[in-house]
């Protein structure tokens, strides 16, 4: 991890690490990125609007012309860099309550890579300086997004007979979300689209699942999705109100994909925390599973270095790169629910070869982090997988953005899942002492 980038950009504490002051410092180094065009964006949080100032008036100085879009998913933002060829920066904390905050920069439309996280920070510490050139940027005039954003759904949409509930997580996909639905929902039901700058992800959005569960049995739809605060990932539920994460939503679309001979190299990409239900489900239909780190963005790289089509997390961010380069949560829902229109399936159907296996994630706080990596921690972890063998899965690993260390096992039973996580917690806290 760097000293200021996570796995998802820089992140904390509004109006304490996120500060205007920040902001500016931020806003100037991204001379150094090679373009001189920024295209601006953030969610719904109260904090946004300073911040987003402070990194336009810093990257003028640095001689970059800025382009304000207002409130507009993370994706949307990456496709209009990628498209004006430009910086993107996209204030938000993603799934994170209100009083976080964050700053995820693109080029030309990806997540920069480590090595210009690096340059940005050096900059952050004065060990290099911006360019600060004589000529100071200017504020361009925005680009109608919602329509050029839209256009990425023209192959695939269309109407259905579906019932579909959303929640908006009041958050930046109350801009796209409808738009997109209504064009293919025979009855929409919304929740969560009401923003008030405090409210986003609160009690709503893909990481609190109640919420669309309840909307759905309610409404009687079809199919629902939540969205996190920023749009870039997704989660479903049947009418029957089960739960599908990005893994299970991942397996919809890779059938559907090998089925139509879409699906390059016939391999998916997957993270080291899936399920090996989902992994054996696909090993099934001859897909073949790749596992990356834990991050989208590790995600793509491997994707890249493939020629991979798709691939993604069980959290949710799902990158089909036959629709666009980056996790979208409102495009693979639209995707998706064109899967079940054409194959007239339900979700459950169309996942009724999966079983998947018991698992269990421990989020273990008071802890060093770093104790993740110790050889104590690898060598326990070594000795379940060897027990598990082809049956089991385990990520320890230190959070990208909190104090803490994820434990995450995958096991034949519940209770090979807890002894595992039991004999791991115990290495790690024998470390403490």
């Amino acid at each position: 991890m760097g000293r200021y980038f996570g796995t998802d950009g820089i992140r904390g504490k509004a109006y304490a690490f996120l500060t205007e002051e920040l902001g500016f410092r931020v806003g100037r180094s991204l001379s150094l990125l090679g373009s001189d065009l920024l295209i601006i964006a953030m969610d719904t949080r109260e904090s946004g609007p300073p911040l987003k100032e402070a990194i336009k008036n810093g990257a003028r100085t640095s001689g970059i012309d800025t382009m304000d879009i207002g409130i507009v998913p993370t994706p949307l933002l990456c496709y209009l860099s990628r498209k004006f060829n430009a910086i993107g920066v996209m204030i938000t904390a993603s799934h994170n309550p209100y009083h976080d905050n964050g700053i995820k920069v693109f080029l030309r439309g990806k997540k920069i890579p480590h090595e210009d996280e690096s340059v940005i920070e050096n900059c952050l510490d004065g060990i290099i300086t911006p360019l600060l050139p004589e000529l100071r940027g200017k504020e361009v005039k925005g680009v109608p997004a919602l329509p050029l954003y839209l256009e990425l759904f023209t192959s695939f949409i269309q109407k259905t007979n579906l019932k579909i509930a959303l929640d908006l997580a009041n958050g930046a996909t109350v801009v796209t979300a409808s738009s997109v639905f209504k064009q293919m929902a025979e009855e929409l039901y919304v929740t969560g689209d009401n923003p008030d700058g405090k409210n986003i992800n609160l009690n709503v959005g893909s990481t609190y699942p109640d919420s669309i569960i309840g909307l759905v049995k309610k409404s009687g739809s079809d199919v629902g999705f939540a969205f996190d605060g920023d749009g870039d990932r997704v989660i479903a539920v049947d009418h029957l109100g089960n739960l599908f994460d990005g893994d299970l939503m991942i397996y919809v679309i890779a059938c559907y994909l090998h089925d139509l001979g879409k699906l390059s190299h016939n391999v998916v990409v997957l993270t080291k925390m899936s399920n090996l239900g989902i992994i054996k489900a696909l090993n099934r239909r001859g897909i073949e599973v790749m596992a990356a780190d834990v991050g989208d963005k590790y995600v793509l790289e491997m994707m890249d270095s493939g020629d991979y089509v798709l691939g993604g997390e069980n959290s949710g961010h799902i990158i089909n790169k036959a629709l666009l380069d980056t996790g979208d949560g409102v495009l693979n829902a639209a995707f998706i629910t064109s899967i079940l229109a054409k194959t007239g399936k339900s979700l459950q159907e169309l996942t009724v070869d999966v079983k998947m296996y018991p698992n269990k994630l421990l989020n273990l706080t008071g802890v060093n982090k770093d104790l993740a990596k110790h050889p104590d921690v690898l060598a326990m972890v070594n000795i379940i997988k060897n027990e598990l063998k082809s049956d089991g899965a385990i990520l320890v690993r230190p959070s990208g953005t909190e104090p803490m260390i994820r434990i995450n096992v995958t096991a034949p039973t519940k209770a090979e899942c807890d002894d595992a996580i039991e004999r791991i917690v115990n290495t790690i806290n024998a470390l403490k002492q």
